[in-house]
């Protein structure tokens, strides 16, 4: 498949970049906390022009393009081509390169390249997850509290810091443990290795989740918003991501529904 082999060749150009330059690069702000670095501009230079070269006619939504992308197009790369831009900034070997593709709405494949362990995440639609070519599943752990899960908090925390902390306290109360990575890619393709059983965040990207949302779901696992519904468009992929390996899934899902039903309580009172 023409498609699979672009991507694997796209994923390992950028992550040349990611590993070359290391250590080596300073960082602007684009946010208080959001942050930008030369490898990320690089790394989205060379995957974009790999796949151009394949498929010229397709479009793109890469995270670091600064006009939006046509939504419409039949066929769109998403990409993410330096995630955990904030670890690799401070030097913590914690970063991936992201893509996948879109054609007639449906993610067609997808793959997540960690330069660190030099492990490459890829997935097709019908054909399963591997992880450097050995097939992968999501774990059987049955029940949250023998899980063990990540997060990750969005760029709005300095404000929201509170309401996250709820969800990870109740998580921790309830789970083996939780843990943050800080790669959201990584999380998800993790899940799909059955490294970890549960992971959930809000205010992602599509670019931060959709290879890892092809991932998971190849791998046997489920992924949806906090109402349990699928992502229906791309341009809501993220906004609320909970990925599970299916076993765990309800039981997570009721407690941030409740969680959330807390807050609302709350400011209709503060209101």
């Amino acid at each position: 498949m023409k498609e699979l082999s672009v991507l694997h060749k796209a994923l390992a150009e950028g992550g040349k970049i990611l590993s070359a330059k290391f250590g080596k690069v300073g960082y602007r702000l684009k946010g208080r906390a959001n942050l930008l670095t030369e490898a990320d501009l690089a790394s989205q230079k060379i995957v974009k022009a790999v796949i151009h070269a394949a498929f010229p006619e397709d479009a793109f939504m890469a995270e670091e393009d600064d006009k939006a992308p046509d939504l419409s197009a039949s066929r769109i790369w998403v990409i993410d081509p330096l995630d955990g831009t904030t670890n690799y900034a401070h030097g913590f070997p914690a970063a991936a390169v992201s893509i996948a593709l879109l054609a007639g709405g449906e993610i067609l494949v997808g793959g997540v390249l960690d330069p660190f362990r030099r492990e490459v995440f890829t997935a097709r639609r019908g054909g399963g997850a591997f992880l450097n070519g050995r097939r992968l599943a999501v774990s059987k752990v049955p029940s949250l509290s023998k899980a063990l899960l990540t997060t990750g908090f969005a760029y709005d925390r300095t404000k929201k810091a509170d309401f996250y902390c709820s969800f990870f306290s109740d998580f921790m109360k309830l789970s083996h443990d939780v843990r943050r990575m800080g790669v959201a890619s990584l999380d998800l393709a993790w899940l799909a290795a059955g490294r970890i059983d549960g992971y959930w965040e809000f205010g992602l990207k599509p670019w931060d989740v959709a290879a890892g949302k092809l991932l998971v779901e190849e791998a046997g696992g489920r992924v949806s918003d906090f109402s349990g519904g699928l992502w229906t468009e791309l341009a809501v992929y993220g906004s609320q991501t909970l990925a599970t390996n299916g076993l765990v899934h309800m039981e997570m899902l009721g407690r941030i529904k409740k969680r959330l039903v807390k807050k609302n309580r709350k400011t209709e009172v503060s209101s």
